[in-house]
């Protein structure tokens, strides 16, 4: 049986929308509705889709900066959403932390570099200036730099260079899981690989797991285990990374795939044409009835219009997708 470390079970999170001097409340943004995943321990989870598809605010659920409307947060088998304001720091806040997709807005640039990542340190133990100066020295080489870029500034780094501070950073109090959102789309071509690679040895290391929260294909393949795709709020395909990228069934999916191929003379040779979806995602204060996708789909019936597909398991595989049509 899978070692699961975190578990969302049912979230939703819906945010009123109000009118008036007594702000009515005349309807909800529904931006996640019914969202269910695991992270198994060592492993990376990441959620995937358009701007607008809830993967950020589940992300920010994940992290308490978010309250969930409703659902269970589940940790190592406790459900967190019953936690006591002192059970949420010393079981559950110290083990989770997050690397923003921009280091540079998520840093004091007035603050020393020793500083940054010793902040933890000094917030939620007891050790004292010589033991965090000791930790931040070992961190700093850990991701790849060295202890003479303590006394530095954010301002004297590159933005590859910024990064590896904020990993060094989350990692200062041994989280068990990372939640990492775009953690290199802010990043020069040349440099993401080197911070992918970087993360994915910290992995191995430590057997840490991620949440990844991205758009970037390339990189969901690169780093991902299992990979969520989300849309309008929902989870319409789910399975084992390899496998979903491999025989993607959903038709979202396929869309997001082919949009981020390349498209070459061969390909067009070989009769592979793009999937150009039309439209835009609809507001999640309106969703549509039925499947939410059916408005934007080229195989889409009279049925996907009026029932919601429910997420099932396809072939023998970890493969669960939200759709009618027969695979």
């Amino acid at each position: 049986m899978a070692d699961v470390i975190l578990e969302g079970r049912n979230l939703k999170k819906y945010y009123p929308v109000t009118k008036g001097l007594l702000q009515r409340t005349i309807g909800w943004v529904r931006a996640v509705d019914d969202v269910s995943f695991t992270i198994e321990r060592g492993k990376t989870l990441s959620l995937v889709g358009e701007s607008g598809a809830g993967k950020t605010t589940t992300a920010k659920q994940v992290l308490l900066l978010e309250k969930p409307t409703s659902g269970q947060i589940i940790f190592e088998g406790k459900d967190i959403t019953k936690f006591s304001r002192s059970q949420l720091k010393q079981d559950y806040r110290s083990n989770v932390q997050a690397v923003q997709q921009n280091p540079w807005s998520s840093m004091n640039p007035r603050m020393r570099v020793r500083d940054i990542i010793g902040e933890p340190l000094a917030v939620n133990t007891k050790k004292d200036k010589k033991e965090i100066r000791a930790r931040v020295e070992e961190l700093l080489d850990q991701v790849g730099l060295n202890s003479s870029h303590a006394d530095l500034y954010p301002h004297e780094f590159s933005g590859g260079q910024r990064q590896r501070i904020a990993v060094a950073r989350a990692l200062a109090l041994n989280p068990k899981l990372v939640v990492l959102d775009e953690p290199v789309s802010a990043l020069d071509v040349s440099i993401r690989a080197q911070i992918m690679n970087l993360l994915k040895d910290l992995q191995d290391q430590y057997n840490l797991s991620y949440l990844v929260i991205a758009h970037n294909l390339a990189t969901v393949r690169y780093m991902s285990h299992s990979v969520a795709i989300m849309y309008l709020g929902q989870i319409v395909e789910y399975g084992d990374a390899e496998e979903l990228f491999k025989d993607p069934l959903h038709p979202y999916t396929k869309a997001l795939i082919s949009a981020s191929m390349l498209t070459l003379p061969e390909d067009e040779e070989k009769g592979v044409e793009k999937i150009i979806l039309s439209g835009e995602m609809p507001s999640p204060l309106n969703p549509p009835p039925g499947c939410r996708f059916h408005p934007r789909c080229a195989e889409a019936t009279e049925r996907c219009s009026t029932e919601v597909p429910e997420l099932r398991k396809r072939g023998k595989g970890n493969h669960w997708v939200s759709c009618y049509r027969k695979f």
